[in-house]
């Protein structure tokens, strides 16, 4: 069973490229820090599918004043927080509903979040409605930044010649092209478009440098990485802090540059002085790459010393850092902390433990966590369920891997995908059965998550002829889903006399 794929852990990204370690979705920050009772109601609301358009008309109903500094700071702590629906929601809400005049920067992030949420193609039909007059270097390179993401490479060409046009090649630009040509893997062309700063004289900052670096670090050539850092070293204009050490650590991490690696990390600690959480989020996922749980113990200790409380997200990387070494001893004691303090019970983050008691054969554990949670009301999710059908599955508890496959479905979000072989084998509880309800309850469900397979259709034929029912409704749908019936089907009808 490929368990990797179903919760893999949070990689080291540099945070350059608006890519954290992990986000539990939730604003347990912004809630903690704030006596603004409007930022707890939107940090408690985590579920995308859930409009968080109600929640701001009730809070002015109720009288209460919304200040337009307050819904920007959401934009931005939702952002951050990956939480992109809802980060939309607020912005159009703050223009339509109170005619609220976006700036070059809230048009810019409005872009960013459309184009998240809703596609490129949204994203460009925005960029052509704003007023020319309102189009800047801001709108533009957001734009650019689109086309990075979605690795169109001849567009975002195309816009920064439009942007060279327009007076707009200033380093803004040119580090949006880098990205593009960095996440498109055309790394030729990062040193090509940095000499053609150098000739233009347009300084070339942190950002292009680490994104230079990021791209000998993927290739693994630290010569080129370590040629880099010297020379942002060397420069006064920049001001080395502690993200561009994480990028070299990620490199030597890659190479197995251990000793190098945790210099690296001893330097990065020695410059955190502000947004101590991303970076110490940073440490335990790093160290964790590097085997050293004695660290992670370190590192946690120093984040539990922060004025701020402890939330979600940090104890969810505390548990992914010890996962990875395979301490589930360590991460059940992270787990039982969370829980007794936390103030929104996410179940994402004893879900990591619940995968790692299935992984390792533990399905005991895995069961009696679920049944504790449940009899205290709190609600499973759809990893929650899929993990324990999974691990019943491994188990030959077939009966309980398709009640536990049915839970899943019925709590599955948009968007969410299993691997389409694994509902066939649920089947086989029906098959076995004869329980003709229990399958077609089973397959209803599964319907709109993934495309049926003649498997599952077989395994359903099966079902009715154990339990002695028409099968011509069986053979209908399937001849509509376009899968016509072949040799097995036919032996499959065969004691039926059936012509197909």
């Amino acid at each position: 069973m490929n368990w990797t794929r179903l919760l893999s852990l949070p990689k080291s990204c540099p945070r350059f490229f608006g890519v954290f370690p992990l986000s539990t979705q939730t604003l347990t920050d912004a809630a903690s820090q704030s006596t603004d009772s409007l930022y707890k109601r939107v940090s408690t609301l985590g579920d995308p599918r859930v409009s968080i358009v109600p929640v701001l008309e009730k809070w002015v109903e109720e009288g209460r004043k919304v200040q337009n500094w307050d819904l920007r700071s959401m934009v931005k702590q939702l952002r951050n927080h990956r939480r992109f629906k809802h980060a939309l929601e607020i912005s159009q809400w703050m223009a339509d509903q109170r005619r609220v005049g976006l700036s070059g920067g809230d048009i810019a992030v409005r872009l960013d979040l459309i184009c998240k949420v809703h596609g490129l193609e949204h994203a460009e039909k925005y960029f052509n409605e704003i007023p020319q007059e309102s189009k800047n270097l801001k709108t533009y390179g957001a734009l650019l930044n689109c086309y990075a993401q979605e690795k169109y490479i001849e567009k975002a060409e195309t816009l920064f010649e439009k942007m060279k046009e327009l007076g707009l090649d200033k380093p803004l630009a040119y580090n949006a092209l880098m990205k593009v040509y960095y996440l498109s893997g055309q790394h030729e062309k990062l040193d090509m478009l940095m000499q053609g700063m150098e000739q233009k004289g347009i300084p070339q900052d942190k950002y292009a440098f680490c994104i230079r670096m990021s791209a000998y670090t993927a290739i693994s050539d630290i010569d080129g990485m370590e040629n880099i850092l010297k020379k942002m070293e060397k420069d006064p204009k920049i001001i080395m802090d502690w993200d561009v050490y994480s990028l070299a650590a990620v490199g030597y991490t890659k190479v197995g540059s251990v000793d190098k690696a945790l210099a690296m990390l001893k330097k990065l600690e020695g410059l955190i002085t502000v947004k101590k959480r991303v970076a110490y989020d940073f440490l335990l996922t790093l160290y964790a790459g590097l085997g050293q749980k004695d660290e992670i113990y370190r590192i946690w200790d120093l984040y539990k010393s922060l004025p701020e409380k402890l939330n979600n997200a940090s104890y969810l990387n505390m548990i992914n850092s010890l996962l990875k070494l395979d301490d589930i001893e360590g991460a059940e004691k992270i787990v039982d902390d969370w829980d007794s303090g936390c103030t929104v019970y996410d179940f994402r983050v004893p879900n990591r433990l619940i995968l790692a008691y299935c992984k390792n054969g533990l399905l005991t554990k895995a069961e009696s966590f679920v049944n504790k949670a449940l009899e205290r009301g709190k609600t499973p999710n759809v990893i929650t369920w899929y993990c324990l059908a999974m691990a019943y599955m491994e188990d030959k508890q077939i009966s309980k891997a398709a009640e536990s496959m049915k839970k899943a479905m019925l709590v599955a979000y948009p968007g969410w995908r299993l691997n389409p072989d694994f509902p066939a084998k649920c089947l086989e509880h029906f098959v076995g059965q004869g329980d003709v309800e229990g399958a077609e309850e089973f397959v209803r469900l599964l319907r709109p998550l993934v495309p049926l397979t003649r498997d599952v259709y077989h395994r359903l034929l099966r079902t009715y002829i154990t339990a002695g029912k028409p099968v011509s409704c069986v053979l209908n749908q399937m001849k509509t889903d376009g899968l016509e019936p072949d040799k097995e089907t036919q032996e499959i009808l065969e004691p039926l006399d059936t012509v197909i």
